[in-house]
């Protein structure tokens, strides 16, 4: 082959390469018109890929915020907001304590400052440091998952109405997932995100539709710090609020927590 058909054929090569690489990290958009199901489905997708760190952080707020918007428009477009200004408005949107038979008194450390939030990043699993949550203990000294005093275990409930965005069942101890078993919930009236994590048990599914006071599982220790033996076993809920770009904020939840129905 003479020299330059061989140096053509080398750049035409890379060339391609470079074409197939890059279209590799161009992330799946959703559709316009996607039902919320659909919307569920890539926020579930997306989830996986920022934890197994295949997504490109910049990529994922990308798809994030598409999901996010599509959401938003949906049920603005589909659903009559409660006017809280009445008594049944106030009903509805009014918020149930995460954990059935349990008080703001659960709640880790003195007046929530548990809750760190600077440094979060949602779309980099490699960030670490933050703790943009309150963690809300139950009694369980032989981390058996069982309340001490009831016998029983502990539900984790919705604490507002919402789309069960995501849903994680299949943890087992020895995986390095921080969240374990977890469960994300869209709120609509509040346009922000609930995440419910290190449950033992979750008794909803992607798609469904979740009232403030629901069974959503039950209070496990998944997740790879929380199944240590250091850590108490609790509830890790975190909420972001979303912003006029549809990406996250997170939101200290504390003062929610203190006024929630019991």
């Amino acid at each position: 082959m003479p020299p330059v058909s061989r140096l053509t054929s080398v750049l035409l090569v890379l060339l391609l390469g470079c074409v197939s690489v890059a279209s590799s990290q161009i992330p799946a958009l959703l559709a316009p018109g996607a039902t919320p199901y659909a919307h569920c489905q890539r926020f579930n997708t997306l989830y996986v890929e920022i934890r197994e760190q295949t997504i490109a952080p910049d990529s994922a707020r990308a798809v994030f915020s598409q999901v996010m918007q599509g959401l938003r428009n949906y049920y603005r477009s589909n659903a009559n907001f409660p006017d809280t200004t009445t008594i049944g408005g106030r009903i509805r949107t009014a918020m149930a304590f995460p954990l059935r038979g349990y008080a703001a008194g659960a709640i880790g450390g003195t007046h929530g400052e548990g809750y760190r939030g600077n440094g979060f990043d949602l779309f980099d699993y490699k960030v670490r440091g933050s703790h943009p949550a309150q963690d809300i203990f139950i009694r369980d000294q032989n981390q058996d998952c069982i309340d001490d005093r009831t016998g029983a275990p502990v539900d984790v409930l919705a604490m507002g109405e919402g789309l069960v965005l995501a849903v994680e069942t299949g943890w087992t101890p020895g995986q390095e997932y921080r969240g374990g078993n977890w469960i994300w919930v869209y709120d609509p009236v509040r346009d922000g995100l609930f995440y419910y994590a290190h449950n033992k048990v979750v008794n909803v599914a992607m798609g469904d539709w979740v009232q403030a006071g629901q069974k959503l599982g039950e209070v496990g220790r998944s997740g790879l710090n929380a199944y240590k033996a250091r850590s108490p076993t609790h509830l890790h809920l975190m909420y972001l609020q979303l912003q006029p770009d549809g990406l996250p904020q997170p939101k200290n939840t504390y003062g929610w927590l203190l006024t929630a129905k019991k």
